[in-house]
């Protein structure tokens, strides 16, 4: 399957989240907010990829909406793991700003269904 821009993005993205996980998990011993940004912050690419292969266009546009959501829900677990010093300020800078980048391609994508 051709990947897109939002699923290329997407997956680097949840690469880092992983990532993040890990070290919040074994260095800092935060099992609670990772699990959080864990499950949302990969879940936005789960979605994009189950949208590519949606049986249909509102199926399609059901899972990108979801994955907008969770991109949203993600941003909420940032903002409090740099808010509580679990992350540092340019940590939280690098993947708020993926991440506010994936909210304004999947707003888009959500947006386009209304205007169709």
């Amino acid at each position: 399957m051709k990947e897109s821009i939002i699923g290329e993005k997407s997956k680097k993205f949840a690469i880092k989240i992983i990532k993040l996980y890990k070290i919040l998990s074994d260095t800092k011993h935060e099992y609670v907010l990772s699990k959080q940004i864990l499950k949302s912050g990969t879940s936005i690419g789960a979605n994009v990829c189950e949208a590519q292969c949606g049986q249909s266009k509102a199926d399609f546009y059901a899972k990108m909406y979801i994955a907008f959501k969770e991109s949203a829900e993600t941003g909420y677990w940032l903002e409090l793991l740099h808010e509580t010093d679990y992350i540092s300020g340019s940590e939280f800078n690098e993947l708020n700003s993926e991440n506010q980048e994936l909210f304004r391609i999947l707003s888009s994508i959500t947006k386009s269904r209304d205007n169709s």
